[in-house]
Parts: C-alpha cells; structure tokens; sequence
C-alpha cells in the first residue's frame, strides 16, 4: 500500500469522475486531501462524506474566470499552511467543429484553453514557488491520449489544450528538478466519466473501444491508482516522464 500520511495534496476538479476517486484514494492512503470542485457542491459533498475520515477540506473556484486558480491555491494554503503534492485534474471538453458558428467555435477555444491550459499554467507557478520554498514538492497534471494522437474534429481545442500541458509538464521537470520540484504527466485514453459519456454517446461506445486492445473503456481507478503513486515521491528520477493509461490503444 502506498503511505502518504502527512502530506498535504490539492486536486482540482475533483467533485466527480477521475478527480473523486483520485481524492477518495489518497485519502484512503493517508493524505490530508483539498478537494477542489467548480460549481456542484452537492456532488463535493458526497465525496468528502464518503470518506471515513476528517482529512478532506472543500475549496470552490472557477477557472474559467482569470486568476480564480490564483486564489484557489492561496485559499488552499490557508487550510494548512503548506502542500506537498499538487495535481491539475479539472478540465472541459466542449463541442465545437470547423462547420460551428464562429463565435461558438472561438467561444470553444478561449474558454478551453484558460480551463485546460492557463489556469493549470498558474497553478504550477504559484506550486513551483511555494515548493522552492520547502525544498521540493510533486506536480502531477493530468493530460490525454489525445496530446499525442490528436482528437475528433469537434474536440481539436481540447487535444491542443492537453499537449499544451505536457509540454508545459516537461519544462518544469527540466527547469526545477534541481529544486526538488517533480513534475509528471498523466495521459489517460477513454475512462468512464461523465465528461467523456457526451462523447460516447455521441459516437457509440462501439467507435470508442474499437481500437482499444483490452476491449473496455478504462475505469477511473486505474488512473487514481498511477496518481497515488506518483504523489508517492518513490520515483523522482521518473519526474518529466508522462504515463499512458489507454488500454494500449495508443502506445508511444
């Protein structure tokens, strides 16, 4: 079991999906979770409840409003007084194809990029910091199978929005690794979430699990249990690398 007693972690996006599990699993190994949600307090609720412990703290913010994620981490910081282990899990995915009106399509992308990207950028600054600090700290950011493949059509903002944070994800691994700053990748294909069940619907749970060698969509565990792992600090000398969970559907 991995042991994370002590240490003090922020997931953003965490009131469903990849971000609840990921906040219920190190909870369960013995963090102090900050679970961050964007608007569905209700949901953040009975995450928080479903864990058998006092050790999850709730923090709203939305980062589709400049410097929310700014704030967000300087309310974080407030709760404990320090963070060990950020990890970057909230993001959008909305539908916008070159035949869409202009102003959805340019709406599509602004705000994607702000949620997915920039908000994300900010949060590493303001943990980069604060890590130089202490002496070192964990960055782990979540980004997509479609950073490397690409996406459908309607999704190109998105597949931009996830290489974006991996490159970002590698400059600071090679910029900070002599601060004790790790930062990691984590590219997950198809989970089963609510954000990708539009795409599933969309296209058919056939289209999606065609090309996948397993044969099924990835359940959120998988990808909780690679970041609990990685919040783990048992492998420094992996920071920068990214980590695939795809059922093999893409493989590098």
């Amino acid at each position: 079991m991995i042991d994370l007693s002590g240490k003090v972690v922020l997931v953003t996006g965490a009131s469903s999906g990849i971000g609840a599990v990921t906040v219920k699993t190190l909870a369960k190994a013995g963090a102090e979770v900050i679970l961050h949600y964007a608007n569905n307090l209700e949901k953040a609720r009975a995450v928080a409840e479903s864990i058998e412990s006092n050790r999850v703290h709730l923090l709203q913010a939305d980062f589709s409003i400049e410097n929310a994620s700014v704030k967000l981490w300087q309310d974080a910081l407030r709760l404990n007084g320090h963070i060990d282990v950020l990890i970057n899990n909230a993001g959008i995915m909305p539908l916008a194809g070159i035949e869409s009106e202009i102003d959805i399509w340019t709406s599509a992308w602004k705000n994607t990029l702000q949620v997915n990207l920039i908000a994300v950028a900010d949060l590493c600054r303001e943990a980069i910091g604060h890590f130089k600090a202490r002496n070192g700290g964990i960055i782990i950011n979540i980004a997509s199978r479609a950073a490397f493949r690409g996406d459908t059509p309607e999704y190109m903002h998105y597949a931009a929005s996830k290489g974006g944070v991996i490159a970002l994800t590698r400059s600071i691994a090679r910029g900070f690794g002599k601060d004790g700053v790790l930062a990691y990748s984590v590219a997950p294909g198809f989970v089963r979430t609510e954000m990708a069940e539009k795409f599933i619907q969309d296209y058919g749970e056939d289209f999606v699990t065609k090309d996948i060698p397993l044969g099924k969509i990835a359940p959120p565990q998988d990808v909780a249990n690679v970041i609990a792992f990685l919040a783990s600090g048992l492998a420094p000398h992996a920071t920068g690398t990214t980590i695939d969970i795809n059922g093999a559907s893409y493989v590098r």
